[in-house]
């Protein structure tokens, strides 16, 4: 396993640079220049970073502290691994090391946001590490990015929370019950908005590789996928969890 430490130097910040223009654009707006990483750091921040026995950068996590209803919180802005370290499940290790650093602050809750139409973060934020889903927020960050991953679509985004004492993590949702309602169904079908105690909302397997082939389908999954939500989570339905499968997954919201 590569070794996760602090950055020490300005050649890792440099390099979380470098790799965030790799990941998300060279023109990406939202990027976080070496001298904020800095910064943040010296103000009870973490960026971190995986490092290669050759000193190579494979990954980097990046977190602002604050407070939130006047306690300590962690906001996890960013978090990204190297194309060449993908499967080596470093996102998870960083997400670790990042959870231990918070706890010698004194701090219990960590805060962060991903894209709900991305089914693998689906499974690893609700599944693998046992996050929830605490908030659903339409244009985020924006009606639209100039980040290859992100393309021309609405930065909708699920607010995560996620407990520094492991054994508040949720529970992971292994099977959905029979006979779901679907708000949402294949190839973004919309559904009813019916009345019932459990509801489900498919995603699509990998909604980025969609907006790069067929933006109009990709825009088309933003759109009910943020009707069902914005409709069902003002109710009093939460998120239970998320079950994968070869062609996406589907969240379960429960009332």
């Amino acid at each position: 396993m590569p070794l996760i430490r602090d950055f020490a130097t300005h050649a890792d910040r440099a390099a979380c640079v470098a790799l965030q223009e790799l990941t998300w654009g060279q023109g990406f707006t939202e990027k976080i220049p070496a001298a904020m990483l800095l910064v943040a750091q010296k103000t009870g921040g973490v960026t971190a970073g995986a490092f290669a026995e050759d000193g190579r950068m494979l990954g980097f996590v990046f977190g602002v502290t604050g407070v939130k209803d006047g306690k300590l919180i962690h906001w996890s802005d960013m978090l990204a691994v190297h194309p060449d370290a993908q499967g080596m499940h470093l996102g998870e290790a960083l997400k670790a090391y990042q959870r231990d650093q918070c706890r010698t602050r004194g701090i219990e809750t960590i805060y962060w946001t991903y894209d709900p139409l991305v089914a693998r973060n689906a499974h690893l934020n609700l599944n693998r590490m046992g996050a929830r889903a605490d908030e659903y927020v339409v244009a985020m960050y924006g009606e639209a990015t100039n980040s290859p991953l992100q393309g021309d679509m609405p930065t909708d985004r699920f607010v995560i929370t996620w407990a520094v004492d492991p054994a508040r993590a949720a529970t992971p949702l292994e099977v959905l019950p029979d006979g779901l309602p679907l708000a949402v169904g294949a190839d973004a079908r919309e559904g009813p908005l019916v009345d019932a105690r459990a509801v489900g909302v498919r995603v699509p397997r990998d909604i980025s590789a969609l907006a790069a082939s067929d933006l109009a389908a990709a825009r088309r999954w933003r759109f009910a996928t943020r009707r069902a939500f914005t409709h069902y989570l003002p109710l009093g339905y939460h998120v239970r969890g998320f079950v994968a499968d070869a062609a996406g997954g589907t969240y379960l919201l429960l009332r």
